[in-house]
């Protein structure tokens, strides 16, 4: 049964929190909490051994964060919340089912799995400095609103990585026996996105009309990102003979986290960007696994 479900969870998912919204909006609390399990069950499956680094990471690595805070500073003259928008869809570390959809395409796995590492935590570094220097908490002065972010990104982000890396050391069959239970992420995922889209709901409903073009333009600013990340992902990994998992590295991201972040730190206006990457990041890779069916 939950195979037949499985293919049409996202737009399953989407509907139910748009239509209770009121209900689910109320459990986003939850979101965080659900964040670290997932990665948690995914850090526990990894062998960090077999992980390794290379230049396409670092390229990779230095679009994602770099480019984040150019992209903001080209588009805040312009509509600071389409530049939060585009900003946090670019941000965004690689997504918990980034691997599943390499190994489909037939891509190289190791090395979307290391990056998926590299950029969670360097995502949990930069993502409290740039919102710091964003403002924001306006009200805090720069290095009390970067302690304050710190705190709820760094436990988020690398206390699941540091619980891996101790239970491996002192037990590696309690590490195995939980990432056996990998499979997990997939409903919790489903589950979160109930969550994340009844809030993003909520805070369009609690918009007057004249935000509606505002909110159009920003998810179309998330399309364009997510285009833009797939093709230069590619771009890059092609000359290291890693095109596969170059374009999803970059492009796949986890919204999840994405959209909490903005709702958290940033314009909660601007977590439509990442709500809307969500459909469109599916929307393409579904495109690649149908063209890589067709081939074989």
């Amino acid at each position: 049964m939950l195979k037949k479900i499985k293919p049409y969870m996202m737009p399953l998912a989407m509907t139910t929190g748009a239509v209770f919204h009121q209900f689910f909006g109320s459990l986003a609390f939850l979101t965080p909490y659900l964040i670290f399990t997932m990665l948690f069950l995914t850090y526990c499956k990894l062998n960090f051994k077999h992980l390794q680094l290379s230049g396409l990471h670092l390229w990779l690595i230095l679009i994602q964060i770099l480019g984040s805070v150019i992209v903001y500073y080209i588009l805040s003259p312009w509509n600071q919340v389409l530049a939060q928008g585009v900003m946090i869809c670019m941000l965004a570390p690689t997504g918990t089912a980034a691997p599943v959809v390499t190994g489909m395409l037939k891509g190289n796995v190791e090395s979307l799995t290391a990056y998926s590492l590299l950029s969670n935590l360097s995502v949990a570094i930069a993502a409290p400095l740039i919102f710091s220097l964003l403002g924001s908490y306006e009200t805090l002065p720069f290095f009390d609103s970067f302690l304050a972010i710190s705190r709820r990104v760094f436990v988020l982000l690398l206390t699941p990585f540091v619980l891996a890396v101790i239970l491996k050391k002192i037990s590696p069959e309690t590490t195995t026996k939980i990432g056996s239970f990998s499979g997990l992420s997939f409903y919790i995922w489903s589950f979160s996105l109930i969550i994340v889209t009844a809030k993003t709901v909520e805070f369009i409903l609690q918009q007057n009309s004249n935000n509606y073009t505002t909110e159009i333009l920003v998810a179309a600013g998330a399309l364009v990102a997510c285009i833009g990340q797939f093709i230069t992902g590619k771009k890059i990994g092609k000359k290291y003979n890693d095109t596969i998992a170059g374009g999803q590295s970059l492009g796949q991201k986890n919204t999840i986290l994405a959209i909490w972040m903005a709702q958290m730190f940033l314009n909660p206006i601007s977590s439509i960007a990442p709500g809307a990457y969500v459909l469109w990041q599916n929307i393409f890779n579904s495109y690649q696994v149908w063209q890589k069916r067709k081939l074989l």
